[in-house]
């Protein structure tokens, strides 16, 4: 670990310098606040220990100036006049930990054990978070995504509610990812429902919840995807395939803000903002009468068209080299070149499975081919005989 150490005496720093050189930790010395935060600044610490009482600026003006500055390092605060509320007052202002005057070894040790765990959890959490970042990101320069784009990052910050439309394949799930991760309830829950996926007779209890013996296999209570989406996002993907009856459910709770699990008669307050998505004409729908129309316009405050993969060819080598290094992290093959006839060549197939196709076809190129990917290997394995 790279440890910086600010204390003005230096018996202190010395003293802490052999312990934790011993234990195998890099050290940095600092013998005022100002310096000392100097070095922070510039430097990649794991952990900083911090005396209080420093002439010229003192501890907690550096571990304020710090965490303004939006270091993370661990910073372990340290004081030969401790008290339970100094400690208290660090904490809160943002500090890993305090120690008290005299220094004792293993409360050392412990404190920066402790330490390297949070540090190791907040990367990885970081690392987690740029992952899945990178799965749910919307690739592509062209005139028709970048529109969808820049109106998504408009409408976000509103609640209004939103129909994405368009064929099976082409990212609906993403540009409802990038609403919600753009809007204000961004650190809420992000509840996706398949409405083709559930069978008819369980999408009220699915959505709605329901009550301990509500039905036979009602053995306890369950709350419904609305309530687990309780101020986030809920994502009603192919909403074309509800039932007429769950639609009405829908609709009220659109309405009113409120909800009965099946089973009960007692309302139960949601804030939710609904996304909903289809590949239907569910004009055609409505007029069909499979659809409710005033379900429909409850939905449509915003429409958003995704776009076809054939209205959007241009952004194919984009989408590939993006799903190339996709499938190199996640299988550990090793990144492969493309040659532009390649490209050409899958810029002129008949994509039916737009974007999510482009994916697979992607990943088998990248799984059946040599060093390099060339305009044969895409008229060989592109579309695979069935």
């Amino acid at each position: 670990m790279n440890i910086l150490i600010i204390d003005d005496e230096r018996s202190i720093r010395n003293t802490m310098k052999e312990i934790l050189e011993y234990e195998g930790h890099e050290i940095t010395l600092a013998e005022d606040g100002r310096a000392g935060l100097d070095l922070a600044l510039k430097g990649s610490y794991d952990a900083i220990f911090c005396d209080i009482k420093m002439p010229g600026m003192d501890g907690t003006e550096v571990l304020h100036s710090l965490n303004e500055a939006g270091c993370e390092s661990a910073i372990i605060m340290i004081s030969g006049h401790g008290s339970i509320e100094t400690a208290v007052e660090c904490i809160r202002a943002g500090a890993f930990d305090f120690i008290q005057k005299p220094l004792d070894l293993n409360r050392i040790l412990i404190t920066l054990k402790n330490a390297t765990d949070k540090t190791s959890l907040v990367k990885e959490t970081k690392i987690l978070k740029k992952k899945v970042s990178s799965k749910y990101e919307i690739v592509g320069a062209s005139a028709a995504i970048t529109h969808i784009k820049d109106i998504v990052d408009r409408v976000a910050p509103t609640d209004a509610r939103v129909l994405i439309t368009g064929p099976n394949g082409t990212g609906k799930e993403l540009v409802a990812r990038r609403l919600h991760d753009k809007s204000t309830r961004a650190a809420m829950p992000f509840i996706e429902v398949n409405c083709a996926a559930i069978p008819g007779e369980l999408i009220e209890s699915e959505l709605f919840g329901h009550e301990k013996g509500a039905f036979t296999s009602a053995i306890k209570q369950h709350k419904g995807k609305f309530e687990q989406a309780e101020g986030g996002t809920l994502f009603l993907d192919e909403i074309g395939d509800m039932s007429l009856a769950a639609q009405a459910k829908v609709l009220r709770v659109l309405q009113e803000k409120k909800l009965n699990r099946v089973g009960s008669d007692k309302d139960i307050q949601v804030d939710v903002r609904v996304i909903a998505a289809t590949n239907k004409n569910l004009t055609d729908e409505i007029a069909k009468g499979r659809f409710r129309e005033d379900l429909y316009h409850r939905l449509s405050v915003i429409v958003l068209k995704v776009p076809s993969l054939a209205e959007r060819t241009e952004d194919i080598p984009l989408l590939v080299e993006h799903f190339m290094k996709q499938v190199s992290e996640e299988t550990g093959i090793a990144s492969k070149k493309i040659t532009a006839e390649a490209i050409t060549a899958l810029q002129g197939l008949p994509w039916t499975g737009n974007i999510r196709e482009l994916r697979n076809v992607t990943e088998r190129l990248m799984i059946l081919c040599g060093k390099e990917i060339t305009k044969e290997d895409v008229i060989a394995f592109a579309t695979p005989s069935i």
